[in-house]
């Protein structure tokens, strides 16, 4: 112990340019716990736009990812490295889709009669959080966005609205509109009259709060209001479901929804 604190003692007086210099050469699991050690390091890296960060975003994330506007809305290199860690998994899906090398783009193979899904790399039991879904190609006959827990399946037979279709997901159908849940139909959304289709490259802003257990959509910089109520307290997933061949579908974590 005691050996320990001297280190801690004199790597905390080390300049902070030294200290970024190595900091830039860890591993975001490394940098999350150097963080706590003290003030100082913590400090350090707190600018998210960082040497640090810039370094780590150069090394994890593909140019593709960097390059595009896949993460315009994320000013940070921090904030597109967290993005990364909640991307759709290439590990939790259908067999039928794969996530491409820019790390957020899922993309479903021409297999006939299936509904495919993919659910991100990481659930949530508490907070608030924020990300953005879009489709870039068609829609097709189903196209659900939404949540779902860990035993909620990711693949069926047909074209059916596979997100929403048991209790254990809750989703959108850009399609029709329709709020779907435990295999029935919970209501349009949103509710107005001859509320709008959704537009091929749209971005649509998830919001789930597990504090208020609800679950909620944006459009653009519009509120379209809380479409689930109620949710359980387990862990729940973002997750899509899409059946059009070859189509396309990007999510990216955006964080802490910005209230106003």
């Amino acid at each position: 112990w005691n050996g320990a604190l001297i280190y801690v003692r004199v790597a905390g007086r080390l300049p902070a340019r030294v200290l970024e210099h190595i900091f830039s050469y860890l591993e975001l699991f490394d940098l999350m716990r150097c963080s706590l050690v003290c003030w100082h390091w913590n400090n350090i890296l707190a600018d998210e736009n960082s040497e640090v960060w810039r370094s780590l975003s150069s090394r994890t994330l593909s140019d593709e990812a960097l390059r595009s506007d896949i993460l315009c809305n994320l000013p940070t290199y921090k904030g597109k490295l967290k993005a990364f860690q909640h991307a759709l998994s290439s590990h939790d899906c259908s067999r039928n889709v794969y996530v491409k090398k820019n790390g957020f783009t899922l993309h479903r193979n021409p297999i006939a009669q299936s509904t495919d899904g993919a659910r991100g790399k990481i659930g949530f039991t508490e907070g608030r959080h924020a990300w953005e879904i879009w489709w870039e190609g068609p829609l097709g006959t189903v196209a659900v966005i939404g949540i779902a827990t860990k035993r909620a399946a990711m693949q069926c037979q047909g074209y059916v609205a596979l997100l929403g279709s048991d209790d254990q997901s809750w989703g959108w159908n850009l399609v029709d509109n329709n709020l779907l849940h435990n295999g029935e139909v919970s209501g349009n959304f949103p509710q107005c009259n001859n509320a709008p289709k959704y537009q091929i490259g749209e971005r649509i802003r998830v919001i789930l709060d597990m504090d208020d257990k609800t679950l909620a959509f944006e459009r653009g910089f519009e509120f379209l209001g809380i479409a689930f109520r109620g949710l359980p307290k387990v862990c729940l997933f973002p997750a899509v479901s899409a059946v059009y061949g070859n189509t396309e579908v990007t999510m990216v974590y955006l964080g802490k929804p910005l209230d106003g």
